[in-house]
Order: C-alpha cells, then structure tokens, then sequence
C-alpha cells in the first residue's frame, strides 16, 4: 500500500477499523471511579462441554453446553494514598460487607468509551502487596481479587 498500510476512504475503499488499544481503561465500582489500574485481568466466561450418548448411536456423542462460570477479576495499580479498596477487603475479613456492581471502561485515546464490561455482586477476596527490592526504583504495586456473579457487555 502506497499509504503505509493505513486504510483510506479515498479509491473507493472503505475506511480501516484497527483494533483497540488496551491502555487507556478505568474501573467504576458502585457508582464511584475507584482509580487508574496498570491492569486487569480476568475478563473471560466460560461454559462447560456435557457429552451425552444416545442409545444405538455409536458414531459420535452429542455435545451440549452445560454450567457457564466467570473467572475472578484482578486490578493491579500502583500503591498510593487511596485506600477505599484495601478498607472494602477489610470489612470482607471483617465479616461485614457489601457487594457491588461495576463496569470496566475501555476508552479511545480522547477519552470516549468505547465498549463497557458490567459486572455484577463483586466482593473482594484477595489482596497482594508490593514486593520490595532495595536495588529498585520501580513503582510499588498492589492487586485486588474480586468475586463476582457474572459479566455482560453493555
């Protein structure tokens, strides 16, 4: 391509759609922005395979979808000051909590959301501290683990 491999509307052609970026997201838990992350994990669903036999019918079992389960959701971001997540675990070991719903935000580069990821009734069941190197100058990070009863695309 004369243009470098980027799409044009021009010849004709319709315009390129690229991928998204996975940089630019944020969290919203209840209905509060709880910090930037360095990363999230956890975003996948999966349903279980049931194999069935049918009597007389040798050749092949039938595949049917069973129970479909979510994978628990981590956030990554740096230490700081801000510690409502690491209060909402504490009340989690403390045996009074509260679940919440939430949304990962995937933005474009202005800030426009581009999809949305809603999850339902999560509840923190893990946290990880920083790991401490003397010979480092690297930023200190802490994740959070969150249960939850599922994920659907807004």
């Amino acid at each position: 391509m004369a243009n470098g491999g980027r799409g044009s509307s021009s010849g004709g052609r319709a315009a390129r759609k690229d991928p998204y970026l996975g940089f630019n997201f944020q969290v919203e838990i209840g209905s509060l922005i709880v910090g930037g992350f360095s990363s999230i994990s956890g975003l996948r669903i999966q349903t279980a395979v049931e194999s069935r036999r049918e009597g007389g019918v040798n050749t092949h079992e039938h595949r049917l979808p069973g129970p479909t389960s979510y994978t628990d959701l981590i956030l990554r971001r740096g230490m700081s000051d801000m510690d409502n997540l690491w209060s909402w675990y504490q009340q989690v070991i403390a045996g009074k909590f509260s679940r919440y719903d939430g949304t990962v935000h995937l933005m474009d580069r202005t800030g426009a959301f581009l999809k949305q990821w809603h999850f339902r009734s999560a509840y923190p069941i893990a946290w990880e501290g920083p790991e401490f190197d003397a010979a480092s100058n690297q930023v200190l990070f802490q994740s959070l683990t969150l249960a939850h009863d599922g994920i659907f695309e807004a």
